[in-house]
């Protein structure tokens, strides 16, 4: 109901009960209720006041609570200058309330003998109906009424170091991504404050999907891949130094050969070179076929004839050579490859022989130089130059897997990483004693949106959320476990301007905030989606056939909180627009710090309200009174 509906509603009731009074003939009641009127009048208009006023003291002292911290946390002494910073931040905090007069005069702010700031404010407030003038009594009351506020902060205080842990997965597309980002952005004003001494307050970004990537940090955090060694050569492996020559080849199906006394027998794989006019001959293996002593008929690997219908007409040159233990293997020459048989290689750059490119192959007769592959086609053109020979194993550039279907997969490593496996999976140790996972994504493909270590830089935090874009599954339990390597000083080797303060609750509070909007659903296997991913995850055909090296998603988030919980560091978690008791909600709320610490926010607006709360509850000082 509005202020004006409200007043015209009592006034109808009191227009009520004076025409009701009047008309009553017994002279007292009228002479009573004449006295008790302006009374009357005074106590219905004067609680509109009242409760204006009581609205009034509560924003005031929100408004002098926060100006009082700002002074605590500046590096002045002098009442002087105390009160400088705590008058320009009333002043602003007070703006947004109208008919509000700060009385500058009246507004105090020393430092006690204690290392206590104490404030005192007094603001004028303007009335709205109870300064209303009832004849013969006069004006019942100002039209400006006075309230004022105390506050007192212990400026023994503490550093704060903040890492925000963000959803930026698929799921979050559309308007909840816009939310994030406009809640993530206030929080960044609330967290870090403008002054930065005595003590300072800073915050970090670990935004993840289906896993985090470190950046340039990636070597010394996963490890530094093995790279790759130069190909120097690549021959087919051929029986005898020469072929044995071609006189004619039919245009037909099958091709027929005329080679006298070649000497092969059905079923030889024979390769073919050097043909002209029949160049559609070159380069190729093929099965031999209905043999005689001077001819054979061409079939190809895969056991049908070879038409050669719409071959051009042979005119000579080539040669034919049995292909080594029928196996049209290539030798590579790459000095100082390192691989071992039955290990995996992958190939790339080669010139001339590309057909081997941007494969990869099972490694055979391996040497301290060379090694062979078999390609198993039935073309490959002469090998002219270059090419990189990469191991193909955990550790190397590229990693190659059987998939759920038992096929050969190749993916390459990725600046992301995954979770640590082995004794130091859930501690905060740092890379130099126990490397995180790495990640092998298919096509190498790494989430765009980086970590941003601890930083008291407002515009390059909010710069940085407000790039986010949603990509990928959700991995929330590698965004967990980052979030807590952000504050960890183990960790400050790799960034040491952005480096995070010791353990010491006294001196420093560190607070990790994990927000999701869905279930996880992508753990790993030796750096590689695992088959127990759930729905939502990568495609079967790029999962690797084994199950997470460290199990369910959600008991490693639950995991990963109770360690950082032991070492004092404050969780708050925040599920946006998931469902209380589902899987994600009860993580979650195992992970906070205390049941106040979660929350389960069902608009952008409650999400918002829900990281401003936190902020607060984070940035707040003793305040003592």
């Amino acid at each position: 109901m509005g202020l004006k509906a409200w007043i015209d509603g009592v006034c109808g009731g009191a227009r009520s009960l004076a025409r009701r009074v009047a008309g009553d003939k017994r002279g007292n009641v009228a002479m009573l209720f004449g006295l008790s009127l302006p009374v009357l009048i005074l106590m219905t208009f004067g609680g509109i006041d009242i409760h204006r006023l009581s609205t009034v003291k509560v924003n005031l002292q929100d408004a002098l609570d926060a100006a009082t911290l700002a002074a605590a946390r500046s590096p002045y002494t002098a009442d002087e200058d105390l009160r400088r910073v705590g008058l320009a931040a009333l002043k602003a905090n007070l703006q947004a309330y109208s008919n509000v007069t700060l009385e500058e005069d009246q507004t105090t702010f020393t430092l006690s003998d204690d290392d206590v700031v104490i404030a005192d404010a007094r603001v004028q407030v303007k009335t709205l109906v109870a300064n209303i003038f009832l004849p013969p009594y006069g004006q019942m009351m100002d039209d400006y009424l006075p309230v004022g506020g105390h506050s007192e902060v212990d400026r023994s205080s503490r550093n704060i170091e903040v890492a925000l842990v963000l959803d930026v997965t698929g799921s979050m597309a559309g308007q909840r991504i816009i939310d994030l980002k406009a809640a993530a952005t206030e929080l960044v004003d609330i967290i870090v404050q403008p002054i930065q001494t005595p003590y300072y307050s800073k915050l970090a970004l670990v935004p993840y999907s289906m896993a985090v990537n470190v950046g340039s940090n990636a070597g010394a955090i996963r490890g530094t891949p093995i790279g790759s060694t130069p190909i120097t050569g690549a021959v087919i492996n051929l029986e005898g130094t020469a072929g044995k020559p071609i006189s004619a080849a039919t245009a037909a199906k099958p091709v027929v050969i005329t080679s006298a006394g070649h000497g092969f027998s059905n079923n030889d794989v024979v390769w073919i070179a050097g043909a002209a006019g029949m160049t559609q001959l070159n380069n190729k293996a093929y099965l031999v076929k209905n043999r005689t002593n001077d001819t054979f008929q061409l079939y190809s690997l895969g056991g049908s004839e070879v038409n050669g219908n719409r071959y051009d007409t042979y005119t000579g040159s080539a040669t034919v050579r049995k292909c080594q233990n029928n196996d049209c293997s290539i030798t590579i020459t790459s000095n100082g490859h390192g691989m071992s048989n039955n290990q995996y290689v992958h190939i790339t750059g080669v010139g001339g022989m590309t057909e081997i490119n941007d494969r990869t192959f099972l490694v055979g007769n391996a040497t301290a130089n060379t090694f062979t592959i078999d390609p198993n086609m039935s073309a490959l053109s002469p090998y002219t130059s270059g090419g990189n020979a990469w191991c193909a194993q955990q550790g190397c550039t590229y990693f190659a897997f059987d998939n759920m279907y038992g096929n050969l997969r190749t993916h390459r490593i990725s600046s992301c990483v995954t979770e640590r496996t082995g004794a130091q999976a859930y501690t905060d140790a740092a890379p130099s004693t126990a490397l995180v996972g790495r990640n092998y994504p298919p096509g190498g493909y790494c989430l765009s949106a980086g970590i941003r270590p601890l930083s008291s830089d407002k515009a390059v935090l909010k710069s940085d959320i407000a790039g986010y874009v949603v990509e990928g599954s959700t991995a929330g339990q590698i965004g967990i476990g980052w979030g807590w390597y952000m504050v960890s000083p183990n960790f400050n080797y790799l960034w040491p301007s952005s480096g995070a303060g010791a353990y010491n609750t006294a001196d420093t509070l560190k607070a990790v905030i994990i927000m999701t909007d869905g279930e996880f659903n992508t753990p790993y296997c030796s750096g590689v989606v695992s088959n127990d991913a759930g729905y939502g995850a990568v495609s079967a055909s790029s999962r690797i056939d084994c199950a997470a090296d460290n199990g369910s998603p959600f008991d490693q988030g639950r995991a990963m909180c109770t360690a950082m919980k032991a070492q004092g560091v404050l969780v708050y978690t925040v599920g946006f627009q998931i469902t209380a008791g589902g899987d994600a909600a009860n993580m979650l709320e195992a992970c906070a710090s205390t049941p106040a610490n979660f929350y389960l926010p069902a608009s952008g607006g409650d999400l918002s309200e829900a990281f401003a709360a936190i902020g607060r509850d984070i940035t707040q000082l003793r305040i003592s009174k």
